[in-house]
């Protein structure tokens, strides 16, 4: 197996080609553009700017290199993912190093992500020998009846910038096991570890060429031909629910099948009888990892009224003592926001919703990183006297913010947690399994966590979102039958009689 110098995966190796059929091109723009480190608002790399030929090269080598791929033995796809998993884990402390650097992530984060990516991989080794076919008795006399299980084709995989690795991995890898090739499309914050680095790590496995294609661009460029090339037949997206709609929209029309995780706001109920202890526990976890920058993460703390100023008090005290700062200080648990943009409306969420009523107790400004001009880095911030409808609430503000809303009963906490427009995690405090989970029952959401915080996800348990938070699913089998089609071959062995 070949080895890259360990330089070859940090941020100061060449990132400045696409990949595309197994090699390093330049665009056709010769365009570029910046890589901007989040902690220090430096300037830390550069990558090209696609333009539509690029895209077209991309899938042009992904669907010429598909029918061989796709009859590649099933023991050779496995043995490509068990590759991907340990080049992965070996160059593991480098591409830590690359999403602190690119994303703002915290060492927690870092290894969370790579901990998630592997657990993908490894479920991934399993798909070549899980796309059973099947017979089928027939109505028919005489007739036999087969159901063949094959790849798709060509799979695009449009990845978020807020957990580039593992997010990323999660569609690439059981595409490829199953016999698909793919394109992957990086969003524009993170081209390296969203799209580029899976470019380098299979190259070191000497995957055929053009199984993985990656191009890095504009989304206002490339988007819409990469989401509704007709090349394309399934399209994986991870993203807000307005951009989703637009991707899923232009892949429909094309006949593709979108695959979509979408937005969420994610309620963290937490009820009278509650282990308080374990409530707070989870709920800083769940609303501070990665500066609350998780489409599962808890945006609204849903908590009764007997507990509920113990329940603040206790959130206030533990978010004050969250070392905050840059990602580069391995210390730091709340680093910075990804960009301005972000960042801005956050606080402008959070500056309405104490203009409607909130109380202020911790946060709701930035905290300036030393030497550093306007810090992304957003204090953790906890609202109280919170309603249902302000700003913070009724958002998915994507950030570092706990909004504490009251509740008097159980009937009222899942009316709360369900009057949103999305449906994608959540998590329930009940002081007892049984409670929680009948609970969790009444929660209209794709997944609901008992006794935890809505932060998880196991490659082999489903994850898929309801209502605005998306359509289709990831991980287990779930995946495997998006990625995958079936075809019924019969086979009459006697002679049929027809009616004329």
């Amino acid at each position: 197996m070949a080895q890259h110098h360990a330089s070859s995966f940090s941020i100061d190796a060449e990132w400045n080609a696409l990949y595309i059929d197994g090699a390093w091109v330049d665009s056709d723009s010769n365009d570029t553009i910046a890589v901007t480190d989040p902690s220090t608002r430096e300037t830390v790399a550069h990558v090209p700017s696609a333009v539509e030929s690029d895209v077209d090269a991309a899938y042009d080598a992904a669907s010429a290199a598909q029918p061989e791929w796709a009859a590649t033995p099933p023991a050779r796809r496995e043995q490509v993912s068990r590759e991907f998993l340990q080049i992965l884990q070996e160059h593991s402390e480098e591409i830590v190093e690359l999403l602190e650097t690119e994303a703002g992530g915290s060492r927690i984060m870092g290894e969370t992500s790579i901990r998630i990516a592997s657990d993908h991989a490894s479920e991934a080794s399993s798909y070549p020998r899980r796309m059973n076919g099947e017979h089928r008795d027939s109505n028919i006399q005489g007739k036999e009846n087969v159901v063949q299980r094959g790849p798709k084709g060509v799979v695009t995989v449009i990845s978020p910038w807020n957990f580039p690795l593992n997010l990323s991995m999660r569609a690439i890898a059981p595409a490829i096991a199953t016999g698909n090739t793919v394109v992957v499309k990086p969003a524009t914050n993170t081209p390296i570890t969203g799209g580029l680095l899976f470019a380098k790590l299979f190259e070191e496995m000497e995957l055929p060429d053009g199984v993985l294609n990656v191009v890095t661009g504009h989304g206002s460029e490339i988007g819409d031909r990469v989401a509704g090339h007709p090349e394309s037949d399934v399209v994986t997206f991870t993203g807000s629910t307005a951009v989703g709609r637009g991707v899923a929209a232009t892949a429909a029309d094309n006949l593709a099948v979108p695959v979509m995780e979408l937005g969420g706001n994610n309620a963290h109920i937490v009820t009278a009888d509650a282990d308080l202890d374990a409530a707070v526990d989870a709920a800083v976890f769940g609303s501070f990892v990665h500066q609350g920058q998780v489409c599962i993460s808890i945006n609204r703390h849903v908590v009764h009224d007997a507990v509920y100023e113990e329940y603040v008090s206790r959130l206030v005290e533990r978010a004050e003592s969250l070392p905050v700062g840059s990602a580069h200080d391995s210390e730091t648990v709340v680093g910075p926001i990804i960009d301005e943009s972000q960042r801005d409306e956050m606080l402008e969420y959070v500056d309405e919703s104490i203009e409607a009523g909130a109380t202020l107790e911790t946060g709701g400004d930035t905290f300036d990183i030393d030497g550093i001009d306007d810090s992304l880095v957003v204090e953790p911030t906890v609202l109280s006297e919170v309603t249902n409808d302000m700003s913070a609430a009724c958002n998915e503000h994507f950030g570092p913010i706990a909004p504490v809303i009251a509740f008097s009963d159980v009937a009222e906490a899942v009316s709360i947690a369900n009057d949103t427009e999305f449906g994608l995690a959540g998590s329930v405090h009940a002081g007892d399994v049984a409670a929680g989970k009948t609970i969790a029952e009444r929660m209209d959401t794709g997944h609901v966590h008992v006794n935890d915080q809505p932060i998880n996800d196991e490659a082999h348990v489903p994850f898929s979102g309801i209502n605005a938070s998306g359509m289709g699913g990831f991980n287990s089998e779930t995946i495997l039958e998006e990625v995958t089609e079936t075809k019924w071959i019969s086979l009459q062995h006697e002679p049929r009689e027809f009616p004329f």
